[in-house]
């Protein structure tokens, strides 16, 4: 493996603002991905998986866990990356806002990953108390979108 050529990757990540860049040749596949907190990348290969080696002068670091407030616990989840949207299309009313009753099954926002729009639903019957992303926000895998109380 060119550790070179992963520093270059992960210096791409981080300095042009990128959050994911993923390359595949073969049975070689690199993925980079950067947190808020700070850059990750790995390396995969068929079955093993490799930490990416820290770039010269920037050190990569494991963010530290965060703590979820508790209000938060019970919060419908991203189930992937991706791209949330609250309306079908820029100029419709949201699928829901604060204060509205929601049953489960309810459709409560799209996530856009791959070009596919995704129904994120209701997981339960209840009010929406909060909405914790705006429209065209990208998201992570298991982030809070909102609270059904």
């Amino acid at each position: 493996m060119d550790a070179d050529l992963l520093r270059t990757i992960a210096d791409l990540v981080a300095n042009c603002n990128l959050t994911e860049f993923e390359v595949e040749k073969g049975d070689l596949r690199i993925r980079a991905a950067r947190t808020p907190a700070a850059a990750i990348a790995s390396v995969v290969a068929p079955s093993v998986q490799q930490p990416l080696p820290p770039p010269a002068a920037k050190p990569v670091t494991s963010p530290a866990p965060v703590a979820e407030p508790p209000e938060y616990l019970d919060a419908v989840k991203s189930p992937m990356v991706g791209t949330a949207y609250l309306r079908p299309n820029p100029d419709a009313k949201p699928f829901v806002e604060i204060g509205a009753r929601v049953s489960l099954g309810d459709k409560l926002l799209l996530i856009e990953a791959m070009k596919t729009f995704n129904d994120i639903v209701a997981t339960k019957s209840g009010i929406v108390t909060a909405i914790l992303v705006e429209d065209g926000q990208p998201v992570e895998y298991g982030e809070p979108l909102l609270v059904i109380e």
